[in-house]
């Protein structure tokens, strides 16, 4: 971790945030139960999955409720990113700020709110809390009374059929690498002297942020943004490309729009030249095409992505190749080492947890059943958990176009549903790519509840469904979900207008 990370006792002398320090082993707490032997005791098992995210732990289960011989080794926390520094405490936090934007915005209801005040070390403790309420399901102590070995120590291959850690040497029939990623920190001039947070340390933060200077436009840095500025910061956001750069930009224009509209400074095709320190504040020199400008802020976030954690695990010695990228692997996550599978976010790619624990169930299906299981890229949703959502699956547009021609876009409004108009949510529409028949090709909404209403259609392309069974069942009144029905509604709407079939009826009728 650099030493400029606020997790260090020098950011919090300066700036009054709690410290993390990352070093050691366990999950917060259970280190008692830590496992440890002698240098030569050797292990013999099925399966020996190093790192115990979300990837790793539902491999674990999995495989011990198989009647498995499995070791599980984590040299820091159970349940990594997600749980600890991911999706777990942001969505926390948002939740938290979205409390707070209702009760400002209540007054469209006639309900009149006054004197809100934020509490910034209760929104951590909240976030704590949350996290501890989930932190059992990804406990030493339940792994271990699943039948799982649970050694919490660094791990890494002395060989190619053979693993050390606590002491051990673990051989095993099939090994999983898991080790997943690490917030990937820009080189930029003096920020190294300067303190700042990541993802791994910002909810230690219990102090209010006067104006948050965020790094990265994509969906960690927007995220972030928002609920920063519903709890009453003021927040900056510089990116140096696109933000939302890997979404369709028919959807994610509507996303920033409101985000800036909310009073984000999003600055996109902006690069950060250098970073310094003035009056205990930090200072970032923005270049914009042949213009610079100097911005000031209290608390700098670096939020430019994620780099696979492919250092200090004996890669090379275990015959297995990697870049900076991540671990090489085919389609059924099997490394150049054929004992070895890679999976979640230390293979690159996209970087989510369902994607980890989707890679799990491939591994299972392989190597307990010996079934032909493959990754398909097309069938993972993803989310940006911004107000609005935007939520997508399948192709793009544009994609979908390259690949197949000629394709039918269809689109339905938000606000052209009555639940939608009830809850004043009318922000946003349902966008559904198909081919010529009617194919499901890709499917992206924006707006509220996204998250929850693109799992229809990420079940429609994993079933390969065309767009007719999207019009087959029936939707309550008055719910969101009705948006989906009446865009798939829309492959048909020139049929009332055709000749042929105006025609067919005509003739239809003269039979009474």
């Amino acid at each position: 971790m650099p030493p400029s990370d606020p997790s260090t006792a020098a950011y919090s002398n300066q700036l009054g945030v709690g410290s993390d320090n990352h070093a050691g082993a366990g999950n917060g707490g259970s280190a008692d139960v830590t496992t440890k032997g002698a240098p030569t005791d050797l292990l013999q098992c099925d399966i020996c999955i190093i790192g115990a995210g979300s990837g790793g732990l539902s491999v674990a289960a999995a495989a011990a409720a198989f009647g498995q011989n499995v070791v599980l080794i984590e040299k820091h926390k159970m349940g990594g990113d997600c749980l600890n520094y991911g999706c777990v405490p942001s969505k926390a936090l948002i939740a938290a700020s979205r409390r707070a934007h209702m009760i400002r915005t209540s007054a469209q209801f006639g309900v009149m709110a006054r004197d809100l005040q934020i509490d910034s070390e209760a929104v951590s403790e909240h976030i704590k809390g949350v996290i501890a309420a989930i932190e059992p399901n990804d406990s030493i102590e339940r792994f271990t009374g699943l039948g799982v070995r649970v050694i919490t120590a660094a791990g890494h291959f002395t060989d190619k059929s053979t693993v050390s850690a606590g002491g051990y040497r673990i051989k095993a029939r099939r090994f999983v690498v898991a080790t997943g990623s690490s917030p990937l920190v820009p080189n930029i001039p003096g920020l190294s002297e300067v303190p700042y947070f990541t993802n791994e340390t910002i909810f230690d933060n219990g102090t209010h942020i006067d104006h948050l200077l965020i790094i990265g436009g994509g969906p960690i840095g927007l995220e972030l943004a928002q609920a920063y500025r519903r709890l009453g910061s003021k927040v900056t956001v510089l990116e140096a490309a696109r933000a939302m750069a890997k979404d369709d930009p028919e959807m994610s224009k509507i996303v920033l729009d409101h985000l800036r509209e909310e009073g984000i400074d999003i600055r996109e095709k902006t690069s950060v030249e250098e970073v310094d320190t003035r009056f205990r504040n930090v200072t970032l020199t923005l270049k914009k095409g042949d213009s610079t400008e100097v911005i000031e802020g209290s608390h700098l976030l670096i939020a430019t992505g994620r780099r696979p954690n492919v250092t200090d695990v004996g890669l090379e010695t275990a015959g297995i190749k990697y870049s900076d990228k991540g671990i090489k692997v085919n389609r059924g996550l099997v490394t150049s080492n054929r004992r070895v599978y890679a999976i979640g976010d230390v293979i690159g790619g996209a970087q989510f947890t369902h994607m980890a624990n989707y890679h799990a169930g491939i591994v299972i299906r392989k190597a307990l059943f010996r079934l032909p299981a493959k990754t398909d890229a097309s069938l993972i949703p993803w989310v940006t958990f911004t107000d609005p959502e935007l939520a997508q699956v399948g192709l793009q547009e544009e994609d979908a176009a390259k690949k197949h021609g000629k394709v039918n876009v269809l689109r339905w409004p938000y606000h052209e549903n009555d639940r939608a108009q009830a809850e004043r949510a009318t922000v946003g529409h349902v966008k559904v790519v198909t081919d010529k028949s009617g194919r499901i090709l890709g499917a992206s909404i924006v707006g509220e509840q996204a998250g929850e209403l693109i799992q229809m259609w990420a079940l429609a392309i994993s079933q390969k469904m065309n767009i007719k069974a999207m019009t087959g069942w029936i939707s309550p009144y008055p719910t969101l979900s009705e948006i989906n029905k009446r865009a798939a509604y829309k492959f048909y709407s020139k049929a009332p207008s055709s000749p042929l079939i105006r025609k067919a009826i005509g003739f239809l009728a003269k039979f009474g």
